[in-house]
């Protein structure tokens, strides 16, 4: 099974977007959005970003 985005409300009323795995993890969590379809946006904005994105190593 593919991971799945998640479009929920958070208790201070706006619009988010988690990102899970197959297995159930939380693996990337969005921004509070006004409007369910502007956190939808931002959900396809994330699957068009990670097509094909590199991996690159950071020195933190």
């Amino acid at each position: 099974m593919a991971g799945k985005f998640e479009v929920y409300t958070d208790k201070a009323g706006k619009f988010r977007f988690r990102l899970k795995a197959s297995n159930g993890q939380v693996v990337a969590t969005g921004e509070a959005y006004e409007t369910k379809a502007a956190a939808k946006d931002g959900c396809e904005a994330v699957q068009r970003a990670a097509n094909g994105a590199q991996i690159v190593e950071t020195d933190a």
